[in-house]
């Protein structure tokens, strides 16, 4: 079996020349300092940003009023990395693998983070929390979460499953300000705990936290299923379990029931007003972050 090759050799720098590479595209931030205390309303002024209407008032009056608050912070903002054994796909070389591109999509955040002054705080789980840092500003700290995301880039451990509702449960009730959660995952969990999964997902929403979900893929394999015609051993990378086929026997049936599965997990972030991502591996770190960040920036 092919081990990933280390294609990442200083991921504190690669990460900075990615944020440099989009940085001057960017008008203003796309993230933004959290209001703490809901304070008044007035009318709508022509150039004010469109996100502050207060739409409820406005069906009830016909007239658009601004949210006023009492006071404006810095973003605190959690990075949620899956490091279950379903996030070491695919192991080739020359080629990131589902951790490995979410660790320097998490690096490249941390340092546009860095740039604008926010606190910023990592969160790694499989079938537990195995690490959770403060939430800090200071450089030092930013280099701890740089380095934590650096080692991740090695991760071998096998046989780790996927307790994603159990991880994110945890950090809703450890959170205890208002903050962005970006969380990159596969969420390569059971299909009949989708409802517990978005069970957390909304205690997340619930306590007034941002949501932001990238969902990682190799979309060629995991979504298309594109293999040669010829028999395989396909191993489930979280549970060990073996299956010997060719992949002709089942790919009509896989995807159908894959893209079903992504079809919820689009609709129910829709639902619950989290924001999805759609990573595959096939695009670069740089395009992906780009394209998110363009968004975001048209948005504040």
């Amino acid at each position: 079996m092919l081990q990933p090759q280390p294609l990442i050799e200083n991921l504190e720098l690669i990460a900075r020349q990615v944020v440099e590479g989009f940085i001057i595209g960017l008008h203003k931030s796309p993230f933004h300092g959290f209001s703490v205390e809901f304070a008044e309303h007035r009318l709508y002024n022509p150039g004010d940003s469109l996100r502050h209407i207060d739409w409820r008032v406005y069906g009830r009056t016909d007239k658009l009023f601004i949210k006023r608050y009492e006071e404006e912070t810095n973003l605190r903002c959690c990075l949620v990395v899956d490091t279950s054994s379903s996030m070491l796909f695919p192991k080739e070389e020359n080629k990131l693998n589902k951790l490995q591109f979410s660790c320097l999509a998490a690096a490249s955040l941390i340092q546009l983070l860095k740039r604008q002054l926010d606190a910023a705080a990592l969160a790694l789980f499989d079938e537990n929390i195995h690490y959770l840092s403060d939430c800090r500003s200071s450089s030092s700290h930013y280099r701890m979460l740089t380095s934590k995301l650096e080692q991740m880039l090695s991760y071998q451990t096998m046989d780790k499953h996927t307790n994603a509702a159990q991880a994110l449960h945890q950090i809703a009730e450890q959170m205890h300000k208002r903050s962005l959660v970006v969380v990159f995952s596969d969420m390569m969990d059971d299909a009949e705990n989708i409802d517990e999964l978005f069970s957390a997902l909304q205690h997340l929403r619930y306590n007034k936290h941002e949501v932001i979900l990238f969902h990682v893929v190799d979309g060629k394999q995991e979504i298309d299923f594109e293999f040669e015609n010829r028999p395989y051993e396909f191993v489930d990378m979280e549970t060990g379990e073996k299956i010997k086929l060719q992949p002709q026997q089942i790919r009509d049936q896989y995807v159908s029931k894959m893209n079903n599965y992504q079809k919820i997990i689009e609709s129910r972030c829709h639902q619950y007003q989290i924001d999805r991502i759609p990573v595959d591996l096939s695009e670069p770190v740089l395009q992906v972050l780009y394209s998110f960040l363009i968004k975001r920036n048209k948005m504040v």
